[in-house]
């Protein structure tokens, strides 16, 4: 079980030019939650470009998830090393998502 931020996964990468959170390829939201429907996971922190949102120095980690059907799920934390952000089903999906 995680019990720091520190030891969340994080973040390493997201793709996805149309987030708020998205500044060159790098999150600026201070966590993010993996949520989504069967078969897909879906980043739930997803806000589409109009309002600028994050923070200018951040790590971004996850910080819930919620495919209790992926492998690196643990009591619905993520146990990934780190994971990749990009685009998928949804405008937004957990690219590291290895369904169990």
């Amino acid at each position: 079980m995680v019990s720091t931020l520190m030891e969340m996964p994080a973040v390493t990468e997201c793709s996805v030019a149309g987030c708020s959170y998205n500044d060159h390829s790098s999150c600026h939201a201070a966590a993010v939650t993996i949520g989504g429907s069967s078969g897909d996971a879906s980043c739930a922190t997803f806000i589409p470009l109009g309002v600028r949102g994050g923070l200018d120095k951040v790590v971004t980690h996850v910080g819930a998830c919620q495919r209790s059907e992926c492998t690196h799920n643990s009591s619905l934390e993520c146990t990934a090393a780190s994971v990749r952000v990009g685009a998928g089903h949804d405008h937004a999906d957990c690219l590291t998502f290895n369904p169990a």
